[in-house]
């Protein structure tokens, strides 16, 4: 089995269990949901809202930029497709031309493409930064605050903190798998800039990257109650010739909640792969 079949295999594994292994609340129904009068969860009503009538994005998501046929909330489990988002394999899948890399950056994204997991970050079970979690197959989970949103990760235990009261970044931050994030609201959209990067934080299993240059903005909406549309700019002069910009979309997971997936733990998956 070639190694990207095998990391296929274990992501739809991951996939399955978070709703099938018999664990605290796992089924437990998620509160609020409305429902069409046949009680199937209805995804397009009204997007709820914080108390002062901010959109509110709390809720376990999971990325709807994918191979997956099944798109129902309430049933995870993928099948026989791939669960990984299109921008999880290559973040200009959308973009005619593909990403517009640097001279540099060709070669190396060609290198790693060809030996796919070998040197892959996430293989190896370091941390994905919110780039890359958007387009994995596991569960994100949004806790909206009046000050503050919290997004927890799944995998690793990682979380990312963007703080809500549009403060100025960091001139001279420490370099960071998720950089630093301050936001502000324009509307009914979410609008956070982020700095203070590491260098080589792959965004995509192509080994595609942004550097500790780069500036990322991201505008998101909650357009109704089962869906989240991420708008994504990424200027980094370092790593690309010119900024570009991709939408990437989340849909809710109900009656789940995190799991403990932790990489390290009885890791063995690296030592085939390579």
């Amino acid at each position: 089995m070639k190694p990207s079949s095998i990391l296929w295999s274990a992501l739809v594994t991951v996939i399955a269990l978070s709703v099938t292994a018999s664990a605290q609340w796992l089924k437990y129904p998620t509160a609020g949901v409305p429902r069409l009068a046949n009680g199937k969860p209805n995804l397009t009503a009204p997007a709820p809202r914080t108390p002062d009538g901010k959109p509110d994005f709390s809720g376990i998501w999971l990325t709807a930029n994918t191979f997956c046929t099944n798109q129902d909330p309430e049933v995870l489990t993928c099948g026989p497709e791939l669960p990984m988002g299109r921008d999880g394999i290559n973040f200009g899948a959308s973009l005619k031309g593909g990403l517009p890399y640097q001279p540099w950056q060709v070669p190396l994204v060609k290198e790693r493409t060809a030996n796919q997991a070998k040197d892959d970050p996430h293989v190896v079970c370091l941390p994905d930064t919110f780039l890359r979690a958007y387009s994995v197959p596991h569960l994100l989970k949004f806790v909206q605050t009046p000050g503050l949103l919290v997004m927890l990760n799944e995998l690793n235990a990682a979380y990312r903190q963007v703080f809500l009261d549009g403060r100025p970044l960091p001139v001279d931050p420490t370099p960071s798998w998720q950089g630093y994030s301050s936001a502000k609201w324009e509307g009914e959209t979410l609008v956070i800039d982020s700095n203070g990067f590491r260098d080589d934080l792959w965004i995509d299993w192509n080994g595609s990257m942004i550097m500790s240059d780069a500036k990322v903005q991201e505008r998101i909406r909650r357009p109704d109650y089962g869906h989240l549309e991420i708008g994504v700019t990424v200027d980094d002069p370092k790593a690309y010739t010119r900024p570009w910009s991709v939408t990437l979309k989340q849909r809710i997971a109900l009656n789940t909640e995190l799991v403990d997936e932790v990489c390290l733990e009885n890791e063995k998956s690296s030592k085939r792969m390579k």
